[in-house]
């Protein structure tokens, strides 16, 4: 072979390789979706990002930031788990149907309030609710819909491309409401954020409900019945178990970065607009790289998943310890990458795991130990920074979180159930 030949040789094979990394892409439904996602969680990073500014506008108290963020994740810490029945009971492709035609109408609603000039922070408060009741619904329908989408052998990566969609969005929106804030004001960040929407609804409707693979007999039966399966299914399966404590000690703690980032910025690191749009885009950053790297390594382990959880706790100790903007922006970065090496390898793990009838519901579990306990946490966090400040809280924050994983790893190590490797080629259950 020729040197030209040689040299072409190596990069088809190069092409195959990288393309390895988002084959579960090829599915045409999951590509529809996929792509209309990472529309619309940029949009939804902007409005976050906006949110949190105009609240410490209004307020400027790390207080009301803490109450606006519990009051948009207490409907998840309520209702996730009925989320869950919806998801094992109802058609999901129907339901993502109506929840994101729910979110477009939040978006405009608050949008017109701020254009105005008559938006108040009880305002900002209902809507925060408003848009926590979507999301309880919407999350576990999202997180089970994703297996009917690719089938079990894409699974984990989708589930790796799903991080990388989002931590992307990550990393621009909060940069573009930052630009955006800085030029235009709050309220156009707050309609993109609406038009986003727009991408979702015709994603979702252009589906092929013909090539959806192998939907799991719907869930029948009073809700009870079904709530208390779940839960019982999650509470005496050792291997779940293990997961949903470190889930729920990073998730109260750890993962609150709409409570954290804000404060942070706004009381530590003295950040105007842009600067700010930044510290979420430097946390995506990292978040996405482990998101690539997740994708082409095609396999989930126990040992990946403490050792994310560990240097989550780890790096969040350093994090409140810094008071330079060049060295935090760095560590958020590494807080990105072992906080998405963590989150995938519990979701996948966990997916792969459960059954398809049980799916909706320990998945639904997940979110509320994930996001839905974000009220008590970023109530925790607004609360105690203004009795002992920003930085003091969170470092406490970390050691709550190093706590939690490390009672998980112990309480693994008793049991020692699950397997320590789940590959791409295992069959889902159910």
């Amino acid at each position: 072979m020729d040197a030209a030949g040689e040299k072409s040789g190596l990069i088809d094979q190069w092409a195959v390789r990288a393309s390895r990394g988002f084959r579960a892409l090829q599915v045409a439904n999951y590509r529809l979706f996929w792509l209309s996602q990472l529309i619309s969680q940029t949009g939804s990073w902007m409005q976050a990002t906006a949110q949190a500014w105009l609240v410490l506008q209004i307020t400027a108290s790390p207080l009301p930031l803490g109450v606006v963020t519990a009051l948009q994740f207490l409907p998840m810490m309520l209702l996730s788990l009925f989320g869950g029945v919806l998801a094992d009971r109802l058609p999901k492709h129907r339901v993502l149907l109506t929840t994101q035609t729910a979110a477009l109408v939040q978006a405009v609603i608050f949008g017109t309030l701020v254009a105005t000039g008559t938006i108040q922070l009880w305002h900002i408060y209902i809507l925060a609710v408003f848009s926590g009741i979507i999301n309880a619904i919407d999350n576990p329908v999202r997180q089970a819909f994703v297996v009917e989408l690719v089938g079990p052998d894409h699974l984990v990566n989708a589930v790796s491309l799903n991080s990388m969609l989002f931590n992307g969005a990550r990393i621009v929106g909060p940069a573009l409401a930052g630009i955006v804030i800085a030029q235009a004001g709050i309220a156009p960040v707050l309609f993109l954020n609406a038009i986003s929407f727009i991408a979702v609804l015709a994603g979702l409707l252009k589906l092929d409900p013909a090539a959806f693979f192998a939907v799991p007999a719907r869930a029948h039966g009073p809700v009870k019945q079904r709530l208390q399966e779940g839960l019982s299914y999650s509470w005496h399966t050792p291997e779940v178990l293990t997961i949903m404590i470190v889930v729920a000690s990073i998730g109260t703690f750890g993962y609150n970065f709409s409570v954290l980032l804000p404060l942070l910025g706004g009381f530590v690191l003295r950040t105007d607009a842009a600067q700010f749009g930044m510290l979420s885009a430097f946390l995506g950053a990292g978040s996405l790289m482990a998101a690539l790297t997740t994708a082409y390594a095609g396999k989930a382990t126990m040992p990946r998943l403490f050792a994310g959880a560990m240097g989550f706790s780890v790096l969040l100790a350093a994090l409140a310890l810094s008071t330079n903007f060049a060295l935090s922006g760095a560590l958020l970065v590494a807080l990105g990458f072992a906080g998405i090496i963590f989150a995938t390898s519990a979701n996948t793990l966990l997916q792969l795991q459960v059954p398809g009838n049980l799916r909706g519901r320990v998945m639904s579990l997940y979110v509320l130990l994930f996001a839905g306990t974000t009220p008590i946490g970023g109530f925790f966090i607004g609360a105690l920074s203004n009795r002992v400040g920003v930085s003091l809280t969170v470092l406490a924050c970390a050691g709550l979180c190093l706590a939690g994983v490390t009672g998980a790893l112990l309480y693994h190590r008793a049991t020692c159930a699950l397997p320590t490797l789940v590959d791409e080629d295992m069959a889902v259950a159910g």
